[in-house]
């Protein structure tokens, strides 16, 4: 089938179960939120290296935040319970109890399947001298006396069992249109609630394939995908068409199934109205990396 002139491949993206925090982080000013939320999402572009995925969700208005004030909701992913724990306690503790002003609420509300003890865990850094109060709706919130005040945190943070690893592959005539694609289609995914896109900006430069392809260095966790690779077209076995010299790779993580595909969605939209893009295809292991499929034809 084809998408404003852009044929989209009879082909699936391979997404896989990941235990998923939202979290909306506050600050006095939105510049100071938005720190708070970026260091708390540093160094988290792919679980096959970083310690989690993780990503800015969406900007979150004074009006609508429970302090008045501005933020911003992130997401946190980790194939284990145990280890996406660890993750909030860390990112949380020491990139957003550290940033000026700020405090931290749960923001997966009913969609949780569970609930973990990440504020109540935080407040010990209150060494004795922390408070807590109860909101009307009887969510409790501790007060950590710090330099610049009162760091806020809600005892408790909802987790959920999501999906990571939706994706598509964008191919173009050169390298510069395939990258405003790639970029048009971040910005429209960005207003697709409870997704992210883990990577640097959003976009996989470096698409790779994991052990199930037999690398010649077995040694290592991942390699090139070298059958995208558009240097490498005329000396392998290469997936790229002819007339592609350009190939970027969109990664989406989501609280389920439903929000990825509304982000992927969204995306090839936005990609397609590109001139230059040629094709829209997708990453899949043949249904060994998760149970996921996502068929892109479907998606429309």
């Amino acid at each position: 089938m084809e998408l404003n002139g852009v044929a989209i491949d009879n082909t699936f993206a391979e997404g896989f179960p990941i235990w998923t925090s939202r979290v909306l982080i506050t600050a006095a000013t939105e510049r100071l939120a938005k720190v708070a939320a970026t260091e708390a999402t540093g160094f988290a572009c792919s679980v096959i290296m970083c310690p989690a995925e993780a990503g800015i969700e969406k900007y979150v208005a004074p009006a609508e935040t429970p302090d008045g004030r501005p933020g911003y909701i992130v997401e946190i992913c980790h194939p284990k319970k145990s280890g996406l724990e660890h993750q909030l306690l860390e990112r949380l503790g020491q990139c957003v109890l550290t940033a000026p002003t700020t405090a931290v609420y749960d923001a997966m509300g009913e969609d949780a399947e569970e609930q973990l003890k990440v504020g109540f865990k935080l407040k010990f850094f209150g060494d004795g001298y922390e408070t807590k109060e109860k909101t009307e709706d009887g969510k409790v919130i501790y007060s950590v006396p710090i330099m610049g005040g009162d760091f806020k945190i809600e005892s408790k943070l909802g987790i959920k069992k999501g999906v990571a690893g939706g994706n598509f592959f964008i191919m173009a005539d050169s390298n510069m249109a395939a990258l405003t694609a790639a970029e048009v289609a971040v910005d429209a995914i960005y207003n697709v609630e409870k997704t992210i896109t883990p990577f640097p900006g959003g976009i996989v430069a470096s698409g790779s394939k994991v052990g199930y392809t037999n690398p010649k260095y077995s040694f290592m966790a991942a390699t090139t995908n070298e059958k995208m690779c558009p240097t490498l077209k005329d000396s392998v076995e290469s997936s790229i068409p002819e007339d592609v010299n350009g190939v970027y790779e969109i990664v989406i993580d989501g609280v389920d199934e439903e929000a990825v595909k509304a982000a992927m969605k969204a995306g090839i939209e936005a990609a397609t109205k590109i001139p230059g893009v040629k094709q829209i295809t997708a990453g899949n292991y043949g249904g060994k990396l998760g149970k996921h499929q996502i068929q892109l034809q479907e998606l429309f």
